[in-house]
């Protein structure tokens, strides 16, 4: 297609726009970009900078090495001439290895950040010296940032910042003891990149990071590791690493005035199991440093922390301890593990939450919005195993168990008290949703208990949304008998608050009592026809949970209107696993093996006996029910091994894929059949 002569290029560059692409917001950023990119400084900005006792800058030496430092100085040091011009009183330092990169004509980045109220605003441009006390910054592109993960700080001089206090630079290759202590325990660092964009010329970055201290990780080989946080999605700084993988980070001493400046190479992590384990982030990205500046009391500038000075999004994130622990503890998938009984709440007249942390004291293995956690109960000499979704938050500190009382198992856990114990696996289940999914709603369908799952996702979304900005739309509608039955209507109601819009319940009860008026929105069951009712046309996703035949009548009905069983996903509770259809399933093939898909001779080894196994039969646990025997079990979705069995000979296939490891020889029975062209044997 010819570009005509209306078109302007992207407002972002090649590297931006790949990690646009990667989540899927190119469209939406291209308008962001148009409107908020600008040539000039506005009005505010122009009145802002001249308020700030420092500004952020980012250079690029001779050599290519990116690097970020400060200027400070009283406030009014900065001040705008024109909307085209931030002018900068500030005496040159040799000392700085920045200096070299901000020569009459160099292209430099700048960010001002109010420490105080958190306010923040980027300037890219280009140098204009008139003199080794001031330059000027030619404006090419000026932007305001958000005001997450600034920590809050009070400011004070101790020295005229016009008069040099800098002893001599301490440069190296690698970090010594004193870099390594100012690493390691601060809570905000500055990162310089840039990227050469042909007859554009060059770009150069200056961005603000913050987390909790000790977010940066010194790791084995020297090299430091940041978590990536959700920001504004216009990927300055890691788009930057794409097309040139290089950086310039600048850490200051708030007590000393010291700095710590670091150049090298860097590496961009998508994907990895660490990224899953620290609570906010998105992806990493590592410096591998080539040249090391300490600069001892470079700065006149000292900063003291505010009163409930950490930034609300900073605290939402997680540690460097807190992953390694999520990680050991992820390792030890098939260990049960102690849970402390914290507290036990009351929720309805058949429903209670038991509150649940680790008893060794290190953190919990964050489970996916939607999922079980496996959990075993002493009940006198012997042990009862069983699976329920867990309710609470990704993000808790706890797993929360809302039950209700319909089984031993129930019974036994109705019956905990605060300060006693239980056992666990690790969560599991491919139950779950992805708040960030931006090209459909999600529609939550819960009947009765069934309400459990969608708590944990309606938490989720509504946390990731306050956290990222992006509201995945949400209907829920969840069903009772009375009111006086039903769980949760306060807490749902609060979170239906924090969406700001984009969460809508629809409360159904089936046999409503005198006392109920008001209290529901639809008499009967959730059906097609209240669907249809309520849902505006389009595409959805739908996650069902609640008794088998409200699954199974809810998915016919779904089915029914061409509605691809990929987009249905259902919750299992034990022997309530959703049929479906098989021509529209694709079962998981673990290690490549697919289902028979005839009639097929399974020997239970153990017990004795045969049986004929056809795609009706289901699972080889349904199979062996079939047939009389009584085989151990507990979640039957894949989550806990208890049904687990030594295959004799042949090879079985999975409906689904199993969360629980299975070793070379074993089966879980709850979520397997036997694999084509193969009679099976198996100890059971």
């Amino acid at each position: 297609m010819s570009k005509g002569a209306g078109f302007v290029a992207s407002p972002w560059h090649e590297g931006e726009l790949e990690l646009q692409r990667s989540i899927g917001v190119v469209d939406q950023m291209d308008v962001v970009g148009r409107n908020v990119l600008r040539p000039f400084l506005l009005e505010q900005h122009r009145q802002f900078f001249p308020l700030l006792p420092f500004i952020a800058i980012g250079a690029v030496d001779p050599d290519g090495l990116p690097w970020a430092t400060i200027r400070a100085g009283k406030p009014g040091f900065l001040h705008s001439p024109d909307p085209l011009l931030l002018a900068i009183e500030a005496r040159r330092d040799w000392t700085d290895p920045a200096e070299r990169g901000m020569e009459n004509g160099d292209p430099i980045g700048l960010v001002g950040v109010d420490l105080v109220t958190r306010r923040r605003n980027r300037l890219n441009g280009t140098v204009q010296r008139q003199s080794d006390g001031r330059f000027e910054v030619a404006v090419a592109q000026s932007f305001g940032n958000c005001p997450r993960y600034i920590q809050s700080r009070h400011f004070e001089f101790v020295g005229d910042p016009e008069v040099s206090t800098s002893r001599q630079a301490i440069i190296s290759d690698a970090l010594n003891d004193e870099a390594r202590r100012l690493i390691a325990t601060a809570d905000t660092f500055f990162v310089a990149s840039y990227a050469d964009q042909g007859e554009q010329g060059r770009h150069v970055d200056v961005s603000h990071r913050g987390g909790r201290p000790g977010f940066v990780r010194i790791d084995a080989d020297g090299a430091l590791t940041v978590p990536d946080f959700n920001g504004n999605l216009f990927f300055n700084t890691l788009g930057n690493f794409v097309v040139n993988p290089r950086a310039g980070l600048l850490f200051v001493d708030h007590h000393t005035g010291a700095m710590l400046q670091v150049s090298g190479k860097v590496e961009i992590i998508l994907e990895s199991p660490e990224i899953a384990a620290f609570e906010g982030a998105e992806r990493l990205w590592r410096v591998f440093p080539e040249k090391v500046v300490l600069r001892p009391g470079a700065l006149a500038l000292r900063w003291t922390f505010a009163e409930n000075g950490f930034s609300a999004d900073s605290l939402s994130t997680g540690t460097w301890t807190e992953a390694e622990q999520r990680m050991e503890a992820g390792a030890r998938a098939r260990a049960w593990r102690r849970l402390h009984v914290d507290k036990v709440v009351v929720e309805s007249e058949t429903i209670r939450s038991i509150h649940l942390s680790p008893a060794d004291g290190n953190a919990l293995v964050p489970h996916k919005a939607g999922q079980h956690l496996p959990i075993r109960i002493a009940d006198q000499d012997n042990l009862v195993q069983r699976s329920y979704t867990i309710s609470s938050a990704p993000s808790e500190e706890f797993y929360r168990l809302s039950v209700k009382r319909d089984g031993r198992g129930s019974q036994l856990l109705h019956d905990l008290q605060p300060g006693e114990e239980i056992e666990a696996l690790v969560p599991g289940g491919g139950f779950f949703i992805d708040p960030m999914e931006r090209h459909r709603p999600a529609v939550l369908l819960a009947a009765g208990i069934g309400i459990t799952p969608m708590l944990s996702m309606l938490h989720h979304v509504v946390n990731v949304a306050a956290r990222t900005g992006y509201h995945r739309p949400i209907w829920l509608f969840r069903s009772s008998r009375t009111a006086s039955e039903r769980a949760f209507d306060q807490e749902i109601a609060d979170l239906v608050d924090r969406s700001e819009g984009s969460v809508r319940q629809v409360r159904v009860l089936s046999a409503p009592d005198v006392q109920d008026e008001g209290t529901y929105d639809a008499v009967g069951r959730i059906d097609i026809d209240l669907l249809k009712a309520h849902l505006p046309f389009g595409d959805y996703d739908f996650f069902l949970c609640g008794p088998p035949a409200f699954m199974q009548s809810l998915h016919a009905g779904l089915r029914a209107l061409n509605i691809s069983d990929e987009r249905i996903h259902a919750e299992a509770f034990g022997p309530s696993a959703l049929r479906r259809d098989q021509a529209n399933s694709e079962p998981a093939t673990l290690s490549g093996r697919a289902p028979a898909t005839k009639v097929t001779k399974v020997v239970f080894t153990h017990s004795e006996k045969e049986a004929s196994w056809t795609p009706e039969s289901g699972t080889l646990l349904e199979l062996a029910e079939q047939s009389g025997l009584s085989p151990s079990y507990s979640c039957r979705a894949g989550n806990c091994g208890e049904c687990r069995a030594k295959v004799v000979r042949g090879e079985v296939s999975y409906l689904f894929e199993p969360s629980y490891p299975v070793e070379e020889g074993d089966a879980l029975i709850c979520c397997s059949v036997p694999s084509g062209g193969w009679n099976l044997q198996i100890d059971v």
